[in-house]
């Protein structure tokens, strides 16, 4: 394999123009470190590192080519930022790991042998900044006999947490985070407790679950009839279950948690380039990259946003971008550092590549088109038409000199055309772009703005307007951008129902949660019509929506062409606090009691717990009052002093005041437990993944305590802080299958 040295970034190549908040996540998470943890790579110069590194893959096939020029090419394509890769090739290219996947799926058969193999290969996989899938449907179920042991089986769900547990580990040490898929098919006799696993979202934090449904599954909802389950050991079906009784408890589960997924596998089959060389049975961890078991994929990103010319779709520009894109995404599976050598070997064998898009929600309003309209669907539809065609003909002129990829003889294509070789056997994906769309200035991937205007809160906690540049331009121009009116925006998450912006502007600028389910599922499908691999893209639904809103959108899903569905319903995981906008105060009724502040007895009774947190022992006391109440509470952490100790000291003041003012003592548990910090500490139920987490489980414990011993189910771990970013507080979406900071970048799934 040929590898040159990368040599200086060339002084006439221009610098790109990054955004504040996208130098801020290149900092944090791309550019070169020294062993001080000091930056000593500028941005220009880590472009020029990926550009140099995959255009040298070209001497693989030519000695005598012209690296130079080719990563001129590339790196032009990426300082505009008409085009990214996906975020392992930006930070490794051209370093010491190299490993430049984003996703790989692996297989795990019924055996413990295969089982701890997976979770090994999961840990090489996550320590080079990869993500996984696994699909559990082999694994026999719970209480099944084990004929070497005469024991009985503890079923996939117990051995998913041991992969939970493994990620939990790698991932506090790497730049990204690792994320799994789980998926286990819908006749899996074990199926009911795989959906309802996360009706406690303590449980399988690092995973994504979806349900693999089958056509048979789909037409016995259809016919409201029984269909059978099937233990994966012996083949033959064990009991029959009501197909709408288990479709409806996946709609509910959904509905309450935004999980599990559906993922349609016959579909998804039926489109397998290489049904030859094995069964497709999970995806990668966002759902958008179906992979045979050890392989990966490699994917970018072209940002349509930059592809509008007087007022259309340049069609010149995005065919150029394609050609360029392809091939570098071909250069990528040759360049590329594999973590295992079964994952080279099937990559290689199938050389799947998958080009997507962001900035579409840019594209429309740089139309004047609405996202939930006809004319934004035609247009999804003919852009990523054209994409796929294009892209496809790239494919076959790089296997006219580069060769086809090594399975064509027995593939759809080599079965269809043997004469027309074609290079990838896979060549588009629509993934999430969360981190690589910060850092191209554009919306993701092929979601609606998920704001038009929000407070942004940087690293030194100051605050400013991050505003839609397009619905900036569009204000100026018409007379209506002001303080006021960004205030408002910022305030409602929407500029729906905002008089002084013009009912013209107000239809074009909708966001995620403006738009109706059945709109976002059209957009997908529109997509999917012309992507080879799948799409990933949440179906946002409000607050009070029903489960039957949830089950109809499903349905449409399915209907529709769709190859696997998201859903999350906004506010559903409870501690979600920092949506955008709804920070409305109701004023008390006329009439009503204000809460009074109790004053303090000379004494009072008490408890102090010891918890254990990354920043050392925590000493929580609670005092109650005569009746038993808690009354107020303090806490003590460590040495004196530091921020910890102080912050410690504000959450007790703050608490204390709420006790003495009426407030119970539960609502302190729902708001605290869970947040997260960098320095966690244990695993498992002894997990404390903050101060604040710390001083809720001591809080919960109390009350247990107070409570004959029993635990309070309306207290359990299910508040995970999905709506502020762990990292730096910001505001959480979930968009593209996955939960996304926009402030700097950190991804529940990357």
């Amino acid at each position: 394999m040929f590898r040159a040295a990368i040599p200086p970034l060339p002084a006439d190549l221009p610098k790109p123009e990054f955004a504040d908040n996208a130098r801020t996540v290149l900092e944090r998470r791309y550019l070169k470190k020294d062993d001080q943890g000091q930056l000593c790579e500028a941005p220009e110069e880590m472009l020029w590192r990926v550009a140099w590194t995959i255009a040298a893959g070209d001497r693989n096939y030519d000695p005598q080519a012209d690296i130079d020029s080719k990563a001129r090419q590339f790196y032009r394509l990426m300082a505009r930022l008409d085009f990214l890769p996906n975020s392992p090739t930006l930070m490794n290219a051209g370093r010491e790991l190299g490993q430049l996947s984003a996703c790989f799926v692996l297989p795990v058969d019924d055996s413990m042998d295969s089982i701890f193999e997976a979770v090994k290969q999961t840990a090489l996989i996550h320590k080079s900044g990869g993500g996984t899938g696994f699909s559990f449907s082999r694994i026999r179920p719970k209480n099944d006999v084990v004929h070497s042991t005469r024991g009985i089986s503890s079923g996939p769900i117990s051995f998913m947490t041991v992969f939970d547990a493994a990620t939990e580990t790698i991932k506090q040490g790497g730049t990204r985070r690792g994320a799994n898929m789980a998926i286990l098919r819908v006749d899996h006799p074990d199926i009911m407790d795989f959906i309802k696993v996360k009706s406690d979202l303590s449980l399988l934090h690092n995973f994504n679950l979806s349900v693999a449904v089958t056509e048979e599954f789909m037409r016995a909802v259809e016919e409201d009839r029984d269909y059978d389950l099937i233990n994966p050991r012996s083949g033959e079906p064990v009991r029959k279950q009501n197909a709408i009784k288990v479709f409806r408890q996946i709609v509910k589960q959904a509905w309450t948690s935004g999980e599990p997924g559906i993922v349609f596998l016959d579909r998804i089959n039926a489109a397998n380039p290489t049904p030859e060389v094995g069964e497709i049975e999970s995806t990668n961890p966002c759902g958008e990259q179906p992979l045979l078991p050890h392989e990966s994929c490699n994917l970018g990103s072209i940002n349509l946003a930059h592809m509008v010319k007087d007022e259309t779709v340049d069609y010149d520009k995005l065919g150029a971008a394609v050609d360029l894109a392809v091939h570098f995404l071909d250069n990528v599976v040759d360049v590329n550092r594999y973590p295992l050598p079964q994952i080279e070997t099937m990559t290689r064998q199938n050389r799947k590549i998958g080009l997507g898009v962001m900035g579409f929600a840019d594209l429309l309003l740089e139309l004047g088109l609405p996202y939930s309209g006809t004319a934004a669907r035609k247009l999804a539809e003919e852009v990523m038409g054209f994409i796929d065609e294009r892209a496809l003909q790239a494919s076959v002129e790089l296997a006219r000199t580069r060769g086809a990829f090594p399975n064509f003889p027995g593939s759809i294509y080599g079965r269809t055309d043997p004469h027309t070789p074609v290079r990838n056997a896979t060549r588009t994906t629509i993934a999430p772009t969360g981190t690589i769309s910060i850092i191209a200035g554009c919306s993701s991937g092929v979601e609606p703005l998920f704001a038009v205007a929000f407070i942004r809160r940087v690293m030194d906690d100051d605050e400013f307007f991050e505003v839609n540049p397009v619905f900036a331009a569009r204000a100026r121009a018409e007379g209506f951008y002001n303080q006021e009116t960004l205030r408002g925006i910022a305030h409602n998450g929407s500029v729906q129902g905002i008089e002084a912006i013009p009912l013209k502007y107000r239809r074009i600028f909708e966001t995620a949660h403006d738009i109706d389910p059945e709109a976002h599922i059209a957009i997908q499908a529109a997509f999917q019509r012309h992507t080879d691999n799948a799409v990933s893209k949440t179906i946002n639904f409000g607050h009070n929506a029903t489960v039957a809103d949830v089950e109809k959108a499903f349905i449409l899903a399915y209907q529709l062409g769709c190859k696997g569905v998201t859903i999350y319903r906004d506010g559903c995981r409870e501690n979600q606090v920092l949506n955008i906008g709804k920070t409305d105060r109701k004023e008390p009724a006329a009439g009503a009691e204000m809460p009074v502040k109790r004053d303090r007895p000379r004494s009072l009774t008490g408890k102090t717990f010891q918890m254990t947190t990354g920043c050392g022992p925590l000493y929580v006391t609670i005092n109650t009052d005569a009746d038993g109440r808690p009354f107020e509470l303090f806490n003590t952490i460590g040495k004196a002093g530091g921020c910890a100790a102080s912050q410690c000291e504000a959450i007790g003041r703050l608490v204390s005041l709420g006790w003495r003012m009426g407030m119970p003592a539960e609502p302190v548990v729902k708001q605290l437990i869970g947040i997260s910090c960098h320095k966690p500490f244990g695993f498992g139920a002894n997990k404390v993944t903050s101060c604040a987490d710390a001083i809720a489980q001591a809080v919960r414990h109390h009350l247990e305590e107070n409570n004959g011993g029993r635990r309070d189910d309306s207290l359990s771990d299910d508040t995970q802080a999905f709506g502020a970013c762990p990292e730096c507080g910001g505001v959480i979406e979930h968009e593209g299958g996955c939960f996304v900071c926009h402030a700097c970048g950190y991804s529940e799934c990357a």
